[in-house]
């Protein structure tokens, strides 16, 4: 497999990843939740 193609499933499973994380976010009712949800999506290094 090419870098070109891995790169590009990585940025395609990243946007998945994140969509799932916003809508997971915007269910979410409670602050601590939310909270937890960004500490995890930080660590996973999908915002930096």
């Amino acid at each position: 497999m090419s870098t070109v193609t891995s790169s590009w499933r990585q940025r395609r499973q990243a946007a998945r990843t994140r969509r799932a994380l916003e809508r997971a976010l915007a269910r979410s009712s409670s602050p601590s939740m939310r909270d937890e949800l960004l500490t995890m999506a930080n660590g996973s290094g999908l915002y930096r």
